[in-house]
């Protein structure tokens, strides 16, 4: 499509974005068909480091990640951005957006009245004590200093907002000075700790407790968290955890899988990279690393697991890559998306050292899948497969990529790009 068609295309799409920093649902949107596997010509370019996070605040894009310099979409002007930058939706242009912060932003969550949420391994923002998580106006860049969370140590990987509480996972311990481990809630305006909501997770036998990622369902009803998991409370969760987050406190739900208990290549504590919810909750779908190839375990996989219902759960279906890892995921309704540095999907009987196995077909670094059957459908972009792709971001208009390589689509696009929603 020429670039003025689509522009004015994706801009009637974004018509319904909200405007104004209200807070979205989690869980990704629904779109009714699949994206095009042509990038737009205006998203701007990262020039080093990783796009971590996305997060979409009315009509700007806020982008985290580790890196320093960021061009426009012409590669003609250069901009200084450390670890954190924003652009528009609609025309790609670089926001003059620019907080300080000193180390690397992992998740971005949009809040409310034109403002964005801040995890990440940082110490400071705009030069104050802020460990951890930060809220910062997308308008200046200004810290929002009525915000008071701090972590202890660690770092914070995942962050959701649902209406007036914010979620968070990574690795602390600690939050505002009260003992939570590896996921916590607060209040979105003030930061302060919910004292009623302890997730109990422990990890006994490994380094620390880790929440990798988590998502929630579209009514805020249910949260599923993955990571560096053996127990929540006294009960055995391994990788993956479900909690009823409808009330005052996380209630641990019987639903469990013991399809992560299998191991993979040997010094992962956790293998399971990115959760996320149907865009009806009905389902969700995991992301997995695990450097290794096997028809039978879920290393390397993305798997599809039903949200209803107690005890114990199995796979609805599993798509294996033979021996490359997924880090992100994203489920619209009409495709998941898949992406890291895999080379091929259906490949349960390939690996490394053998190469493609029966039926597997070539999707490098990025892909879609029935969320039907899982099998690979038909939409294949390609992209340059470095470490992987770390975020996906499902708007109105299409589908945002971020991660760490310059070739998305066959084209030149600086870690940066976005499929349209034709």
């Amino acid at each position: 499509m020429r670039p003025r068609l689509l522009t004015a295309a994706l801009g009637a799409a974004l018509l319904c974005v909200p405007l104004g920093g209200a807070t979205p649902a989690a869980a990704d949107p629904y779109q009714p068909r699949i994206v095009s596997a042509d990038p737009v010509d205006f998203t701007p370019h990262v020039l080093d480091g990783t796009v971590w996070a996305l997060a979409v605040v009315g009509d700007t894009v806020v982008v985290g990640g580790t890196f320093t310099k960021v061009q426009d979409s012409s590669r003609k002007h250069t901009y200084e951005r450390k670890n954190i930058f924003a652009y528009g939706l609609r025309d790609g242009a670089v926001r003059s957006f620019a907080p300080t912060v000193d180390a690397a932003v992992y998740t971005l969550a949009t809040g409310a009245n034109d403002t964005v949420y801040l995890g990440g391994a940082f110490k400071t923002v705009n030069g104050a004590a802020q460990r951890g998580i930060a809220r910062v106006s997308v308008d200046d860049g200004a810290r929002v200093s009525s915000f008071g969370a701090k972590i202890a140590f660690g770092d914070v990987r995942a962050l959701s907002v649902r209406g007036t509480r914010l979620y968070a996972g990574g690795t602390f311990s600690s939050i505002g000075g009260v003992r939570r481990t590896a996921l916590a809630r607060m209040n979105a305006a003030t930061g302060a700790v919910d004292t009623g909501f302890d997730a109990r997770l422990s990890a006994p036998g490994l380094a620390r407790a880790r929440v990798e990622h988590f998502d929630i369902t579209p009514d805020g009803s249910r949260l599923v968290a993955v990571g560096a998991i053996r127990r929540a409370g006294t009960a055995p969760r391994t990788q993956i955890a479900m909690y009823d987050v409808s009330g005052g406190s996380a209630t641990l739900m019987s639903w469990y899988t013991d399809a992560y208990e299998a191991e993979c290549m040997k010094g992962f504590d956790t293998y399971l990279r990115q959760v996320k919810f149907s865009p009806d909750g009905a389902y969700f779908v995991v992301a997995a690393t695990g450097r290794a190839s096997s028809p039978v375990k879920l290393c390397d996989s993305a798997a599809r697991f039903e949200t209803g219902g107690g005890g114990r759960h199995n796979p609805t279906w599993v798509q294996r890559t033979g021996g490359d890892s997924l880090y992100a995921v994203a489920v619209t309704g009409s495709a998941v998306y898949v992406g890291g540095h895999q080379r091929y999907l259906d490949n349960p009987h390939g690996s490394d050292a053998r190469g493609p196995g029966p039926g597997a077909v070539a999707r490098v670094g990025i892909g879609a899948v029935s969320p039907a059957t899982g099998r690979a459908l038909s939409w294949n972009p390609s992209r340059k497969r470095g470490v992987g792709v770390r975020s996906f971001l499902v708007v109105p208009g299409g589908l945002i990529v971020g991660s760490d390589t310059d070739e998305l689509g066959k084209e030149y696009h600086g870690r940066v790009g976005m499929f349209p929603l034709n």
